[in-house]
């Protein structure tokens, strides 16, 4: 009985262990732009509020559990947005499929035709154009400006966000993405 409690507690520590160990590979892939990536030391759930699809339908973040997500919140009239989003569209080149995917939802009052030139005008053609109009899921996950781009693991679960534009497809950030892809 001594040995079958000695051996269900090492292996809950061992998983324990394995948590916070890739958490802390993820920390130590931060560089440049990418050290501005706050890396949760515990995991925290995405709000269940709903987004409308680019197709007019609705979708919540919990729908895209299975595979690692990046969530993008920006918006037409944002500079910095501007500057990041063909950065983004590399990286859903790069690693896109049933592993990964980046979510982009616009916030607030932005107009179909002014997202869709948004995009045309930045050369951007592989990424969504979701949008969160009442600004309902924006609010709950705490997005206070713009850009927020949040990462989240296969459960649907936020593991880092940062606040502000970065260079996401530098080679912290691709690093960042293997990590959690192969992880």
């Amino acid at each position: 009985m001594k040995a079958l409690f000695v051996t269900v507690l090492y292996t809950a520590l061992a998983f324990g262990a394995n948590a916070t160990l890739a958490d802390a590979d993820i920390a130590t892939l931060r560089e440049g732009d990418m050290k501005k990536l706050v890396v949760h030391t515990t995991p925290e759930p995405v709000s269940d509020e709903t987004f409308t699809t680019g197709q007019g339908g609705e979708a919540r973040l919990t729908d895209y559990a299975g595979k690692i997500t990046l969530v993008n919140f920006w918006a037409t009239w944002c500079a910095p947005c501007r500057k990041e989003m063909p950065m983004l569209a590399d990286l859903q080149t790069e690693f896109g499929g049933d592993a990964f995917e980046v979510v982009t939802i616009a916030v607030g009052r932005n107009a179909r035709p002014g997202m869709e030139k948004f995009f045309e005008e930045i050369g951007v053609d592989n990424l969504p154009l979701h949008i969160d109009r009442p600004m309902s899921l924006s609010r709950a996950m705490g997005v206070l400006g713009l850009p927020v781009t949040i990462l989240v693991d296969r459960d649907g679960q936020e593991v880092a966000r940062l606040q502000g534009d970065a260079v996401w497809n530098s080679d912290s950030a691709k690093a960042i993405i293997r990590a959690m892809v192969d992880g």
